[in-house]
């Protein structure tokens, strides 16, 4: 037997999908096309991929069953260090794939490999589509290898939906010069700003945004009233110790997240601050924690569950007109944010 052969599996089922790729010389991608039915393979591959199924035995079941039973099956691609974020992405992705018959399958992944590796996983259980969010919607890596799989891709909580993917997002620059003009309006002129992860889209336009809603009411926002945040707890309470241990305190701090403004208000109280007598403290995106920290958050409500039902409705909506030999065109749906306005923020001191 050659080293390029693999061994004949001894029981139908033990073959994988880089086995029929392997013995039919193509890629593992190649093979997920013909077994999805792809248009883009030629016949003499396709007769190849099949014909190493065969000798394999190789027995792709999840997707099978699904075909037989018509349900979809829906990938979550998963990386994000806000487990209150992911917390809500998944009550509505779950309510929405019951309500409309899809099955949802999960894999997490952190460097590039792993993504690799997590994509891989979930094609091979025979999901339909996947959904992306943060911050693995801003990966180009991994928007290429979906496409090049021929994936539905849904990116979601992008800032900047890349060309030729659907996406559902809120505007987040609006987002946070909304926050950024509510604290002016409040009469602060000395703020801090926590920002996000900067490999995510969204943390650039939210700090983007705040500097803007700052110059055009005539404030300057020096360099020390600007910390690194990365949407982590852990680098909120790094970041507001450094913002309130220079030698003049601002009056409030707006973070990019609500981990980090829960950070925020446990180093204030650690400092024996009163918030919001002394110090305002905001944050983005209406997570559970906003209203399980005390003083309960000032914060812009960014609709996650409905997001992840609105994508998972998107991605079934293109898997079958996929399915029905249409074109599916890229779709950006964009969802309304609110400003919630609660007992950790007031007027300055």
């Amino acid at each position: 037997m050659s080293a390029s052969t693999p061994p004949r599996p001894d029981a139908a089922g033990d073959a994988t999908v880089h086995d029929v790729a392997r013995m039919a010389g193509v890629s593992a991608m190649t093979v997920s096309r013909v077994i999805n039915g792809r248009a883009s393979v030629s016949a003499v591959t396709r007769n190849k991929v099949e014909a190493a199924i065969t000798a394999l035995r190789y027995q792709p079941n999840l997707a099978a069953r699904a075909a037989r039973t018509g349900t979809l099956r829906i990938g979550l691609l998963y990386s994000n260090p806000s487990a209150a974020f992911l917390s809500e992405f998944l009550v509505g992705a779950m309510d929405q794939c019951r309500q409309g018959g899809g099955q949802l399958l999960l894999e997490r992944c952190d460097d590039l490999a792993s993504q690799r590796s997590a994509i891989a996983c979930l094609v091979e259980a025979g999901v339909d589509g996947i959904l992306v969010p943060p911050p693995l919607c801003d990966s180009t890596e991994v928007l290429a290898q979906l496409n090049q799989m021929g994936v539905p891709a849904i990116a979601v909580a992008t800032a900047r939906p890349a060309p030729g993917v659907s996406a559902v997002r809120i505007d987040d620059y609006q987002g946070a010069l909304a926050m950024t003009q509510y604290l002016i309006a409040q009469g602060h002129r000395d703020i801090g700003f926590i920002e996000g992860d900067p490999a995510h889209t969204p943390a650039l336009l939210r700090r983007q945004a705040f500097e803007d809603a700052m110059r055009d009411a005539g404030l300057t926002v020096p360099a020390q009233r600007v910390a690194q945040g990365y949407f982590t707890y852990r680098s909120g309470l790094d970041a507001a110790r450094e913002l309130l241990g220079a030698d003049t305190l601002p009056t409030a701090i707006f973070a990019s997240n609500d981990d980090m403004a829960a950070a925020t208000l446990a180093v204030a109280h650690g400092m024996g601050l009163q918030v919001p007598q002394q110090l305002s403290v905001c944050g983005f995106d209406n997570t559970p924690v906003a209203t399980t920290v005390w003083p309960e958050l000032t914060t812009i409500h960014q609709p996650i569950a409905d997001m992840a039902r609105a994508a998972v409705q998107l991605v079934i909506d293109e898997i079958r007109q996929r399915r029905a030999g249409e074109t599916a065109a890229a779709t950006h749906q964009l969802m309304e944010f609110t400003l919630m306005v609660r007992a950790s923020s007031g007027l300055a001191p």
